[in-house]
Protein backbone atom coordinates (compact mmCIF):
# COMPACT_ATOMS: atom_id res chain seq x y z
CA UNK A 1 0.00 0.00 0.00
CA UNK A 2 1.37 3.40 -1.01
CA UNK A 3 1.05 6.21 1.63
CA UNK A 4 0.45 9.43 0.41
CA UNK A 5 2.59 12.05 1.84
CA UNK A 6 0.47 15.39 0.94
CA UNK A 7 -2.24 13.37 2.84
CA UNK A 8 0.02 12.61 5.60
CA UNK A 9 0.99 15.71 6.47
CA UNK A 10 -2.66 17.13 6.16
CA UNK A 11 -3.98 14.58 8.59
CA UNK A 12 -1.12 15.64 11.10
CA UNK A 13 -1.25 19.55 10.67
CA UNK A 14 -5.35 19.47 11.31
CA UNK A 15 -4.42 17.24 14.71
CA UNK A 16 -1.41 19.37 15.69
CA UNK A 17 -3.34 22.52 15.20
CA UNK A 18 -6.44 20.91 17.70
CA UNK A 19 -3.80 19.54 20.07
CA UNK A 20 0.01 20.84 19.16
CA UNK A 21 1.55 18.30 21.75
CA UNK A 22 0.12 15.49 20.38
CA UNK A 23 2.59 12.65 19.72
CA UNK A 24 3.87 10.96 16.96
CA UNK A 25 1.67 7.73 17.79
CA UNK A 26 -1.13 10.02 17.64
CA UNK A 27 0.16 11.91 14.58
CA UNK A 28 0.26 7.99 12.66
CA UNK A 29 -3.66 7.24 14.02
CA UNK A 30 -4.72 10.27 12.52
CA UNK A 31 -3.25 9.41 9.48
CA UNK A 32 -4.57 6.03 9.35
CA UNK A 33 -0.73 4.89 9.54
CA UNK A 34 1.62 2.86 11.46
CA UNK A 35 3.46 4.58 13.56
CA UNK A 36 6.67 2.52 11.93
CA UNK A 37 5.01 3.90 8.41
CA UNK A 38 5.23 7.86 10.18
CA UNK A 39 8.74 7.20 10.82
CA UNK A 40 10.23 6.21 7.33
CA UNK A 41 8.55 9.45 5.92
CA UNK A 42 9.67 11.54 8.97
CA UNK A 43 12.15 10.54 11.01
CA UNK A 44 10.78 11.79 14.40
CA UNK A 45 8.94 15.16 15.34
CA UNK A 46 11.56 17.88 14.24
CA UNK A 47 11.41 16.24 10.95
CA UNK A 48 7.61 16.23 10.68
CA UNK A 49 7.38 19.95 11.84
CA UNK A 50 10.03 21.41 9.10
CA UNK A 51 7.57 19.33 6.51
CA UNK A 52 4.75 21.40 8.39
CA UNK A 53 6.49 24.37 7.29
CA UNK A 54 7.17 23.65 3.83
CA UNK A 55 3.43 22.96 3.15
CA UNK A 56 2.68 26.07 5.36
CA UNK A 57 5.09 28.40 3.49
CA UNK A 58 3.66 27.00 0.09
CA UNK A 59 0.13 27.81 1.79
CA UNK A 60 0.82 31.27 2.55
CA UNK A 61 2.64 32.14 -0.71
CA UNK A 62 0.09 30.87 -2.76
CA UNK A 63 -2.61 32.90 -0.54
CA UNK A 64 -0.46 35.80 -0.91
CA UNK A 65 -0.68 35.28 -4.50
CA UNK A 66 -4.41 34.72 -4.81
CA UNK A 67 -5.50 38.05 -2.43
CA UNK A 68 -3.31 40.40 -5.09
CA UNK A 69 -1.62 42.62 -3.06
CA UNK A 70 -0.76 45.42 -5.12
CA UNK A 71 -4.36 45.59 -6.41
CA UNK A 72 -6.99 48.03 -5.30
CA UNK A 73 -6.85 49.73 -2.06
CA UNK A 74 -4.10 48.08 0.66
CA UNK A 75 -7.71 47.77 3.48
CA UNK A 76 -9.19 46.19 0.91
CA UNK A 77 -6.36 43.55 -0.20
CA UNK A 78 -5.44 43.65 3.60
CA UNK A 79 -9.24 42.03 3.78
CA UNK A 80 -8.66 40.05 0.56
CA UNK A 81 -5.69 38.13 2.51
CA UNK A 82 -7.36 37.73 5.73
CA UNK A 83 -10.27 36.31 4.05
CA UNK A 84 -7.67 33.64 1.89
CA UNK A 85 -5.55 32.89 4.82
CA UNK A 86 -8.79 31.62 6.95
CA UNK A 87 -8.70 27.79 6.28
CA UNK A 88 -5.05 28.15 6.45
CA UNK A 89 -5.20 29.78 10.25
CA UNK A 90 -5.17 26.50 12.15
CA UNK A 91 -1.76 25.10 10.24
CA UNK A 92 -0.68 28.52 10.89
CA UNK A 93 -0.93 29.25 14.22
CA UNK A 94 0.61 25.80 15.33
CA UNK A 95 3.60 26.80 13.25
CA UNK A 96 3.81 30.06 14.66
CA UNK A 97 4.62 28.26 18.05
CA UNK A 98 6.83 26.43 17.12
CA UNK A 99 10.05 28.05 18.75
CA UNK A 100 12.50 25.61 16.71
CA UNK A 101 11.43 27.35 13.60
CA UNK A 102 12.48 30.96 14.35
CA UNK A 103 15.75 30.15 16.63
CA UNK A 104 18.97 30.78 15.44
CA UNK A 105 20.32 30.79 11.92
CA UNK A 106 18.24 28.13 10.69
CA UNK A 107 14.66 30.17 10.26
CA UNK A 108 13.39 29.00 6.52
CA UNK A 109 14.28 32.09 3.56
CA UNK A 110 10.46 31.52 3.31
CA UNK A 111 9.35 33.50 5.76
CA UNK A 112 11.30 35.96 5.19
CA UNK A 113 9.77 36.72 1.77
CA UNK A 114 6.52 36.22 3.33
CA UNK A 115 7.09 39.23 6.19
CA UNK A 116 8.89 40.69 3.07
CA UNK A 117 5.33 40.37 1.28
CA UNK A 118 3.15 41.61 4.11
CA UNK A 119 5.24 44.74 5.07
CA UNK A 120 5.15 45.90 1.23
CA UNK A 121 1.39 45.67 1.68
CA UNK A 122 1.76 47.83 5.33
CA UNK A 123 4.01 50.21 3.80
CA UNK A 124 1.95 50.71 0.73
CA UNK A 125 -1.13 51.69 2.93
CA UNK A 126 1.00 54.01 5.03
CA UNK A 127 2.57 55.77 1.94
CA UNK A 128 -1.48 56.00 0.08
CA UNK A 129 -2.13 57.55 3.98
CA UNK A 130 -4.79 54.36 4.86
CA UNK A 131 -2.43 52.86 7.64
CA UNK A 132 -0.90 54.75 10.76
CA UNK A 133 2.54 55.94 9.88
CA UNK A 134 3.64 55.43 13.99
CA UNK A 135 3.59 51.60 13.44
CA UNK A 136 6.02 50.19 11.85
CA UNK A 137 5.28 47.70 9.00
CA UNK A 138 7.59 45.06 10.62
CA UNK A 139 5.05 45.45 13.93
CA UNK A 140 2.02 45.59 11.87
CA UNK A 141 3.45 42.22 10.08
CA UNK A 142 3.82 40.59 13.14
CA UNK A 143 0.48 41.75 15.17
CA UNK A 144 -1.40 40.55 11.55
CA UNK A 145 0.46 36.85 12.64
CA UNK A 146 -0.34 37.31 16.04
CA UNK A 147 -3.91 38.26 15.38
CA UNK A 148 -4.56 35.04 12.47
CA UNK A 149 -3.20 32.77 15.36
CA UNK A 150 -5.23 34.01 17.94
CA UNK A 151 -8.54 33.80 15.76
CA UNK A 152 -7.87 30.13 14.63
CA UNK A 153 -7.58 29.38 18.39
CA UNK A 154 -10.80 31.34 19.28
CA UNK A 155 -12.74 29.30 16.62
CA UNK A 156 -11.25 26.00 17.19
CA UNK A 157 -12.16 26.70 20.35
CA UNK A 158 -16.06 28.11 20.22
CA UNK A 159 -15.34 31.71 21.45
CA UNK A 160 -15.46 32.90 17.91
CA UNK A 161 -17.97 31.79 15.13
CA UNK A 162 -15.89 30.82 12.20
CA UNK A 163 -18.12 33.23 10.02
CA UNK A 164 -16.69 36.17 12.02
CA UNK A 165 -12.62 35.23 11.18
CA UNK A 166 -12.03 37.14 8.64
CA UNK A 167 -14.23 40.32 9.86
CA UNK A 168 -12.91 40.57 13.07
CA UNK A 169 -9.16 40.05 11.96
CA UNK A 170 -8.83 42.72 8.88
CA UNK A 171 -10.82 45.36 11.12
CA UNK A 172 -9.03 45.30 14.38
CA UNK A 173 -5.93 45.33 12.51
CA UNK A 174 -7.36 48.03 10.25
CA UNK A 175 -9.12 50.15 12.89
CA UNK A 176 -6.53 49.52 15.15
CA UNK A 177 -6.40 48.95 18.88
CA UNK A 178 -7.12 52.70 19.89
CA UNK A 179 -10.56 54.45 20.29
CA UNK A 180 -10.78 57.30 17.86
CA UNK A 181 -12.85 59.95 19.75
CA UNK A 182 -14.24 62.69 17.19
CA UNK A 183 -14.50 66.28 17.94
Amino acid sequence: MSVDRDQVLRSAAALLTRKATSTMDEVARAAGISRATLHRHFAGRDALVRALEELGLQECEAVLDRSELGAGSAQDALRRLVKEIEPHAGLLAFLYTENQLFEGDTQHEGWARIDARLAALFRRGQESGEFRIDLTPAWLTEALYGLIGSGAWAVQDGRVAAKDFSYMIAELLIGGARRRVDS
